[in-house]
């Protein structure tokens, strides 16, 4: 019995890694950077901040702004409040920020089309882009002026690169978890988007930093997106719409993540919900589209298809985990000595592989994403490693718990913040970008 389980176990593993290889070529995309092209001449961009409640964080943005090496004649600062009496309100006009009042919002999409909606004509055609950027966010010096040199490329869509904002505080401000939750960023860009941008297939919307071209605005007539990740839903508008999208690394945005294991339970849990209110909307629509035509495109491809290895494998293991431990119960029961092959051949062998190809997959990760994690002592870095896989691997019953709240509402909450001195993670910020520059000019 346990030879067979084994064997069946050996040939899921196998085919699974063979259907996964396509993937595992993508990764390595990660190491060549996009051509960088120079701006021939200034365009108005406007960044759009939904700013409910977040007066105690977002004096940080607002200090990287002011620090912007762009022309300020060139770009606005766009605040969204829910309430009239928001302390935010005050803190956004002390910089010249026009701010926007969307009482109806009820999600971060409803506040974003509040504000298209409520733009003129005029207003509206004087941008050439928008930009959606998180309260809590810090930019580099240069975001403003890259995001510029983007345009450059005829693409409608840009995702910029995230670096972590804890890193711009002490040790304090980051923890295990809020390190292993930054290796989300170079997994879904790094080893993911690159290649999609290289190969027309429409990006992982993940998190801010992303730009639209007013003509995607004026196309979607606002935004129409209501879901928990409205990222990801303009994603499955992509595969429809066939919006152009690309990966632009040289822009830089700093993201914050929870420090507690709870909060960022939390999180992934409204972004996973927030995924399958998204397939129950369109995986039907994109279904259709391609059947009209006759043949999948890329992106659709990708989004049916691509993970299915990935399922294949680790339910085989854990079938054969638990498959591997009821065998031992029952040996044990009848005084078998093959209890101990049973467990090590069936439970903790398969799991061990598992966790080793994870592992694997959290180094290329931290790799492509060394940069970033420069701050990190060997320790810390270490300790990421280790831990990373049991992280990534909460995904699996985090995806099985989402499938009952996808046709609920979770609520749009804050998640918490860190705090930092007033003004420290801005000065911070512009040290690193231009130590980086004088770096590769050196270079």
């Amino acid at each position: 019995m346990i030879r067979s389980v084994l064997i069946a176990y050996g040939v899921i593993a196998v085919l699974s890694v063979i259907l996964y290889i396509p993937k595992l070529l993508q990764f390595f995309y990660a190491f060549k950077r996009p051509a960088y092209k120079k701006a021939t001449h200034k365009r108005k961009i406007s960044l759009v901040i939904p700013a409910r409640g977040e007066s105690k964080v977002i004096d940080d943005l607002f200090d990287s702004i002011l620090k912007q090496d762009y022309d300020r004649t060139y770009f606005d600062i766009n605040v969204i409040v829910k309430e009239s009496d928001d302390p935010t309100i005050e803190l956004a006009k002390a910089i010249g920020a026009k701010v926007y009042i969307v009482k109806d919002q009820t999600c971060k999409g409803a506040a974003l089309d509040g504000y298209f909606k409520a733009l003129s004509e005029e207003e509206f055609n004087a941008y050439e882009s928008f930009v959606i950027i998180d309260a809590d966010a810090v930019l580099a010096p240069d975001y403003v002026s890259e995001l510029n040199n983007a345009l450059e490329h005829n693409y409608q869509i840009y995702l910029t690169r995230k670096f972590i904002k804890n890193y711009l505080g002490d040790k304090k401000s980051r923890s295990l978890i809020s390190n292993c939750s930054a290796l989300n960023y170079p997994m879904l860009d790094d080893l993911g988007n690159n290649y999609r941008t290289k190969h027309g297939i429409p990006l992982m919307m993940c998190g801010q930093g992303m730009m639209l071209r007013r003509e995607v605005i004026q196309e979607l007539g606002g935004w129409p997106y209501r879901t928990l990740t409205e990222d990801y839903e303009l994603k499955m508008d992509c595969i429809l719409k066939g919006f152009t999208s690309m990966y632009y690394p040289y822009a830089i945005i700093y993201t914050e993540e929870v420090v507690k294991h709870r909060d960022c339970y939390s999180r992934r849990l409204r972004w996973v919900t927030g995924f399958s209110q998204c397939d129950r909307m369109y995986k039907k629509k994109i279904r259709e589209q391609a059947k009209l035509r006759g043949f999948y495109t890329a992106g659709e491809y990708e989004y049916f298809f691509s993970l299915y290895p990935l399922f294949i494998f680790i339910i085989g293991t854990i079938l054969t985990a638990c498959i591997g431990g009821g065998l031992a119960i029952w040996y044990a029961v009848h005084d078998s000595s093959l209890w101990i092959n049973s467990l090590i051949a069936l439970t903790a062998m398969p799991l061990a592989l598992m966790y080793g190809l994870e592992f694997l997959y959290c180094v290329l990760a931290m790799l492509a994403y060394r940069d970033v994690f420069k701050p990190l002592s060997f320790g810390e870095k270490l300790g990421t490693l280790l831990f990373a896989p049991i992280f990534m691997l909460e995904y699996f019953p985090i995806f099985i718990q989402s499938r009952v709240f996808a046709r609920t509402s979770l609520a749009w909450e804050q998640t918490a913040r860190v705090e930092y001195v007033k003004g420290a993670a801005a000065q911070k910020a512009k040290a690193e970008r231009e130590k980086d520059k004088n770096n590769s000019e050196e270079q």
